[in-house]
């Protein structure tokens, strides 16, 4: 039997967060605007009674959404997870959710322990707009060339400086190591999967908005190399829309063989 926390003490938890950027401001917590962030510490002090700090594994835009963001929060609770769980997702609004709680381990840090972070961006490659998926995807006219988008994506893979494609939240480290860039298609709708260690300030928007070029014939595939080796971000002619954009999964534990 696991032992009782301490009466009084606060405790560390650790969870998955689902969410529908829609209608938030992003994440990160702002004065006037409604974010995730924010939702998630009323949520906390509505049930606890105390203002709580909650610190997420990465600051999405506004518009971005969630299926596998992680935050950690310390409050103070006399019940059972599953009490907490069930009394946080009782009073979140109904475009966030909490699909995963758990004692946070020992030194955890959503942001700094995480080793790779999963994003998936949606393309609806057709003529007529979808009601159902005008949230979640970018509706983009005129065929796109999936062969030359494929081809221009594996020169992402690696580790190298990606500061043509984005802005680093702090300091000035560019560099970052790129796992897996994949597109895959099921009729109209074209995904764009990209993992790495870590992204730079709208770099997956940037890249995904290039690759739409080369796919409607407006740079050749290898112009996507040397826009990389430039570093220039005045290159970047065509910013994806957020609302095509999902975290998808973020890692704590090395892969094997990885």
């Amino acid at each position: 039997m696991s032992a009782q926390p301490e009466a009084g003490k606060p405790q560390r938890f650790r969870a998955r967060v689902e969410y529908d950027g829609t209608d938030f401001y992003g994440f990160q917590v702002q004065a006037t605007e409604r974010t995730v962030q924010g939702e998630i510490e009323r949520a906390l002090e509505a049930i606890t009674g105390a203002e709580t700090r909650v610190v997420g594994a990465g600051r999405t835009d506004r518009g971005v959404h969630a299926r596998g963001q992680v935050v950690s929060f310390s409050v103070v609770w006399r019940h059972g997870l599953s009490d907490l769980h069930r009394a946080l997702n009782a009073v979140l609004a109904a475009d966030v959710a909490i699909l995963d709680l758990d004692p946070a381990p020992e030194g955890f840090h959503p942001r700094f322990s995480a080793l790779r972070r999963a994003y998936r961006y949606t393309v609806l490659n057709r003529q007529w707009p979808s009601p159902l998926e005008r949230r979640t995807a970018w509706q983009v006219t005129g065929k796109l060339d999936l062969d030359g988008m494929t081809e221009a994506s594996q020169s992402l893979v690696g580790t190298q400086d990606f500061g043509t494609f984005g802005q680093p939240p702090q300091g000035e480290n560019t560099v970052r190591t790129v796992f897996r860039a994949e597109w895959q298609a099921d009729g109209a709708r074209l995904w764009f999967d990209i993992e790495a260690n870590a992204f730079l300030y709208r770099m997956v928007r940037s890249v995904v908005g290039t690759l739409v070029q080369v796919g409607r014939g407006q740079l050749l595939p290898q112009e996507v190399a040397s826009f990389l080796r430039a570093r220039d971000r005045s290159l970047v002619k065509q910013v994806a829309p957020a609302h095509g954009l999902c975290l998808m999964q973020v890692d704590y534990v090395a892969r094997e063989g990885v």
